[in-house]
């Protein structure tokens, strides 16, 4: 029982960090578009997570494979696989002098990353909350 807690918890705790780096990187768009910030600070805000977003990605799929939650692994595998497609073709930072062209492509992309990573973390409660239900 211990076990599985502490890898559900340990999910939780790394889904809520990637919600809390696609929020910031949301923030650094909006304040952009509201003019708020200028471009290559936004820009650098962004690129400076987006690396730490990926690891921690790899990280929340490796912990469920090697624990054997394998449905939660497919679940949380097509967005590793996005972002291993975007770092292989050099498109995941973002470029100051194009920022303001995609702009909407960019907050759309981040979106619906964040709509994934709530639908994840809603996934990893309800079997959190299942194991630990069955275990008593």
């Amino acid at each position: 029982m211990g076990g599985t807690i502490i890898v559900w918890l340990s999910s939780f705790f790394l889904l809520v960090a990637l919600l809390i780096l696609v929020i910031y990187q949301l923030m650094s768009l909006a304040d952009l578009e509201f003019d708020y910030i200028n471009p290559y600070d936004s820009s650098s805000r962004i690129n400076a997570v987006i690396l730490p977003e990926f690891v921690l990605q790899g990280i929340l799929c490796l912990l469920f494979l090697v624990s054997g939650h394998w449905m939660m692994f497919l679940f949380a595998a097509p967005m590793l696989y996005y972002n291993v497609r975007l770092y292989q073709q050099q498109k995941h930072l973002i470029d100051v002098t194009e920022i303001f062209s995609q702009l909407n492509d960019e907050k759309k992309r981040r979106l619906i990353k964040l709509i994934y990573l709530v639908t994840l973390l809603f996934l990893s409660l309800f079997w959190m909350i299942w194991s630990v239900l069955e275990d008593d």
